[in-house]
């Protein structure tokens, strides 16, 4: 028995820099919930977290957040607020997290799934509002949408804070108090946002508030510098540098801008430092995927596989060939069998692109090695930890009931695809990696393309797959050098089918 080539050394300082990256990390993310009690209950069948100093009695903000989120991403703006004396509630949408209750009706109309989803919102503004005080709203793209229209003909709707906006409900007076927050990445969101605050003032910018008297007519009287807002519309577009989607989540000058906004608007004042969550988020998860490594590369070599000799004829062969037989094959089929928006489409997807490639490496006759079992539970292991990790301090990881055999569902898809990827890239270098895992993600693009009515939310899947091939891709190459690609093929291929179970929305038509 042998052991992997490299320094005796490498492992040990692997662990140092790995333990010394989430202990810091870690400090920074209690840090941000220091003070803060946290508790989980239920209005209805909608789970509700609140996030509140002990006898707090400022006002109440309601949290949602977007599609295929969770109440876990919404803590970055939950947690300063909670901070500054607020009173935060976020809860699941319908069919999201820990929500058991798909989501319904029709996602093209607004008197469909989004006319549901704004009665669940309701529902939860009614069972936390105290009467004491207007209620504020903060949302995240989906939500934005969803929070307008909830507040429509409320009296104990208070200022909205909306981050990465869409919506049509949005008008020259309503709503009255209004705060947008786009990523400097977003472009389109970004137009969106100024055009709200240009209904109000048509010379107004980006990162400046904006003011006009409120009519009965239906429009603005021109713009207004008195600080009395009791009877004005007022909007800002803020711009968050150097985020897009997910990362102005985190940023620090977008929730500054909210705490802000809402202290304004309540006439408070809040001196709360705003964590680098973000980062120490990105921190804790590479840790444990540093550590992962270190473990993995303390395994014995017990495989020999040798690195498949793909010729530059034969990568393209296949990667291509999968690349367009997938798509032509998946979309005419259009299964509908998952109760989870495109899940169903996605698992046949995976299992032809999977199979096509395994059909070839059988027919080259590339020897494949054996399972390794102890580098199969070491990543499961590692990936139960990450997993733990990105559910406290991220986004929900761990699924209802209801979820465990869409999750065997769509390992029927996934294992064959994440086995081809682990033989196809044991040992490859970055360059053939890349085109591999590029062709996968093309060939989803093209399934896109050939239906995008049904499939347009396959879109979604490209960063969660980046980011899923970054980090779960990282632990398998590890593995892989010790343990040969079939025990990091089956363990990628379970992980990748319970990321896409526990993350896409539940949905019954």
């Amino acid at each position: 028995m042998t052991r992997r080539p490299t320094s005796p050394h490498r492992p040990l300082w692997g662990v140092l820099v790995s333990v010394l990256l989430i202990g810091v990390s870690l400090w920074v993310l209690q840090a941000a919930r220091s003070g803060v009690v946290v508790t989980t209950t239920y209005r209805g069948d909608t789970p509700v977290t609140t996030y509140a100093l002990p006898g707090a009695d400022g006002p109440v903000v309601v949290v949602a957040h977007g599609f295929a989120g969770s109440r876990q991403m919404m803590q970055g703006y939950a947690l300063p607020l909670a901070q500054a004396g607020y009173r935060v509630h976020a809860f699941d949408f319908q069919g999201h997290g820990r929500n058991s209750v798909p989501m319904s009706g029709d996602v093209t109309a607004v008197d469909g799934t989004t006319g549901l989803l704004v009665a669940q919102t309701r529902a939860v503004i009614d069972a936390v509002a105290d009467g004491d005080a207007p209620v504020a709203l903060l949302g995240h793209s989906m939500a934005t949408d969803v929070l307008v229209r909830a507040a429509q003909g409320r009296d104990d709707a208070g200022p909205l804070v909306l981050i990465s906006a869409f919506s049509g409900a949005i008008d020259a007076q309503f709503p009255a108090n209004l705060l947008l927050i786009s990523g400097a990445w977003e472009g389109p969101l970004r137009r969106a946002a100024l055009d709200a605050a240009r209904l109000v003032d048509p010379g107004a910018a980006e990162d400046e508030t904006v003011t006009a008297q409120a009519t009965t007519q239906g429009a603005v009287a021109p713009p207004s510098t008195s600080p009395d807002t009791t009877a004005q519309v007022i909007r800002r577009a803020q711009v968050a540098p150097w985020t897009e989607h997910v990362a102005v989540l985190h940023s620090r000058v977008g929730r500054t801008a909210a705490l802000d906004w809402l202290d304004a608007a309540y006439g408070r004042t809040s001196d709360v430092p705003i964590r680098p969550t973000g980062w120490a988020l990105l921190g804790v998860l590479a840790g444990i995927v540093g550590l992962g490594v270190a473990l993995l590369h303390c395994l014995p070599m017990r495989d020999a596989t040798p690195r498949l000799p793909l010729s530059r004829a034969r990568l393209a062969l296949v990667t291509g060939v999968p690349l367009l037989v997938a798509p032509l094959v998946a979309v005419p089929l259009d299964p509908s069998v998952l109760p989870v928006l495109v899940a169903d489409y996605l698992a046949l997807h995976l299992a032809i692109f999977g199979a096509v490639q395994l059909a070839l490496i059988a027919w080259w006759r590339w020897p494949v090695g054996r399972v390794d079992g102890r580098a199969l539970l070491v990543l499961l292991a590692v990936s139960a930890v990450f997993g733990a990790g990105l559910d406290r301090y991220g986004a929900n990881f761990w699924p209802t009931p209801g979820r465990g055999w869409i999750i065997a569902a769509l390992a029927l898809g996934t294992l064959p695809a994440m086995l081809a990827d682990a033989v196809l890239t044991h040992g490859a270098s970055v360059w053939r990696r890349i085109v591999l895992r590029g062709g996968f993600l093309v060939s989803l693009a093209l399934a896109v393309a050939l239906n995008p009515g049904e499939l347009f939310f396959l879109i979604i899947i490209a960063p969660v797959i980046l980011l899923f091939y970054a980090v779960f891709g990282t632990l398998g190459r590890a593995a892989s050098g010790a343990a040969g690609p079939l025990a990091p093929g089956i363990a990628l291929g379970l992980v990748l089918a319970w990321a896409l179970g526990v993350s896409f929305p539940l949905f019954q038509a």
